[in-house]
């Protein structure tokens, strides 16, 4: 997964709408975001793990807690990311529950959570359960694989080197899609036992 663009509004510090055009950054290699502590750093990665899997990327951050308090009442809370997985681009726009002002009259209400998903061929897909498994089939990993392999933040490359052999095998697996060769590998072992037992 190659993130294009995002588009972050009053979403974490950033009161209104900032957008990172990734696509100046070239096509190969890794990305690096570097600043000073308090930067916004961990905002751009909490950023694009909520626009693709509607979670922030570390365990101790809540999407309750990701509007910005400094967002006035009209400024919509929202994320949006276009990305290329294999060749195809793909944009999907993430918003958390939260309170805005109300569309005619006084006061506000609540904005439902809501998600859409736009394949390469145009088609949507807006509701946040099917956007959630679309988004899961696409990239082929779960927000706590994503976090630990694609976003390695602060240090959270040390978690996935000193993970247990087999939670490091289960998340190899699932990337690399070896799971047939660990179904074979069963499969052959199983008949090796029966003939052997004959």
């Amino acid at each position: 997964m190659r993130p294009l663009k995002l588009t972050i509004s009053g979403f974490g510090p950033y009161a209104g709408t900032q957008e990172l055009d990734f696509s100046q950054l070239g096509t190969s290699g890794l990305y690096l975001i570097t600043g000073d502590t308090g930067a916004g750093k961990t905002t751009i990665f909490d950023a694009i793990t909520y626009a693709l899997f509607g979670e922030a990327s570390g365990d101790s951050r809540d999407a309750s807690m990701l509007r910005s308090k400094y967002a006035s009442p009209d400024t919509p809370t929202y994320v949006e990311l276009a990305f290329d997985y294999g060749g195809k681009n793909y944009t999907v726009k993430r918003n958390p529950e939260y309170s805005r002002a109300k569309a005619r009259g006084t006061g506000s209400t609540k904005q439902a959570a809501a998600a859409e998903l736009i394949y390469p061929d145009g088609h949507p897909i807006t509701k946040l359960k099917e956007v959630n498994a679309a988004i899961r089939d696409i990239i082929g990993l779960t927000r706590e694989q994503f976090s630990q392999i694609s976003m390695i933040s602060q240090g959270d490359f040390r978690k996935l080197l000193q993970a247990g052999t087999e939670e490091r095998q289960k998340i190899f697996r699932d990337i690399f899609g070896t799971k047939f060769y660990d179904l074979l590998q069963s499969s052959l072992k199983d008949k090796a036992l029966e003939v052997g037992r004959q």
